[in-house]
């Protein structure tokens, strides 16, 4: 039997890079896919010498063409962080808009199934809790975070759109907090920020009264929820997230624990419209995907900091300085 061919969006990021080992460990051709303007060569350089994986440097706002045949689609390019995505919010609107109708279309002439990464950032500010996938969300379309908001809401209605109309084998994921190896350190995320923070000996910075609260899943669990929802006969949005629930500042007092550290944290106003709350209702995951998280919350941050204390002095105390084309 040929071995199926996958065309991974977003390749050189984070998780992208963790689903092309995953779909290389599964026996597949990967086609990576990437413009590098958030994402590392670096994170993908131990692929490049196997047959099975091959890179395309394109921007999926414009058209996309891969030859030969396409089994599978997995559409991860977008700016992730906040740092990022209003920096260059109209590359973000345009990689789930455009991005998404040029994937599609793609998927319908290669009669390929194809998985869109949603997020939990569509249910916003949530007035429901925990967060069920029936939930609209509560979200300021023309607020700062809007730009990734909305972009994410357009992407699932478009791919619902293609779905009901076109007949193309779509899954959406709705993506909550993860974390893991090659996460960016500055990329302004809460994890990689106070690990970052600890390793440099300065003291944690905490948007808020810390009281606000995030549910972080680790990545392998997350690669295996979404290797799941892709072999499924799903097509409507399924959340992927891990439900043990823990406020900002518990967080920083087990990062400083954890790093061994005796930084304190230091409060900064919350950014506008921050979701206070955040944890996904995974029952509908547990039902159809038979999936849950598996790997707790102090294993996984013992295999991330391990990480992060294999990086240079130089890498660590880099800032972002990405040079971002306005368009």
């Amino acid at each position: 039997m040929a071995a199926k061919r996958v065309l991974i969006t977003g390749a050189a990021g984070f998780l992208g890079s963790h689903l092309c080992d995953r779909f290389i460990a599964e026996g597949c051709h990967v086609m990576g896919m990437d413009n590098l303007i958030t994402g590392d060569l670096k994170n993908i350089e131990h692929l490049f010498s196997n047959e099975r994986f091959e890179f395309y440097h394109h921007d999926v706002s414009k058209f996309v063409h891969v030859p030969g045949n396409l089994d599978y689609i997995l559409h991860f390019a977008s700016p992730a962080s906040p740092i990022d995505y209003l920096k260059i919010p109209i590359q973000t609107l345009k990689v789930s808009s455009l991005g998404t109708h040029n994937l599609l279309g793609l998927a319908k002439a290669k009669q390929a199934r194809i998985l869109v990464a949603s997020t939990s950032e569509v249910y916003g500010d949530p007035l429901v809790h925990p967060q069920t996938e029936d939930y609209w969300g509560h979200v300021n379309p023309i607020g700062p975070r809007g730009v990734y908001d909305e972009a994410k809401r357009f992407m699932e209605a478009m791919t619902m759109a293609y779905h009901t109309y076109h007949g193309v084998e779509t899954r959406i994921v709705r993506i909550f907090n993860t974390y893991g190896p090659r996460m960016r350190l500055n990329d302004g995320r809460v994890l990689p920020a106070f690990i970052g923070q600890a390793l440099r000996g300065e003291d944690l910075t905490v948007f808020g009264d810390g009281s606000q609260t995030r549910s972080f899943c680790y990545v392998d669990d997350l690669v295996e929820g979404i290797y799941r929802l892709l072999l499924s006969d799903y097509s409507s949005p399924v959340n992927v997230g891990n439900p043990q629930e823990i406020t900002i500042k518990e967080f920083g007092e087990e990062i400083i624990k954890l790093t061994g550290t005796a930084q304190k944290m230091v409060f900064h106003p919350l950014p506008a419209d921050d979701p206070k709350q955040r944890r996904p209702d995974i029952t509908l995951a547990k039902k159809i995907l038979n999936w849950e998280p598996k790997i707790d919350r102090a294993e996984g941050l013992k295999r991330t900091y391990a990480y992060f204390k294999t990086l240079s002095p130089d890498e660590l105390h880099k800032k972002e300085h990405r040079e971002f084309v306005k368009k």
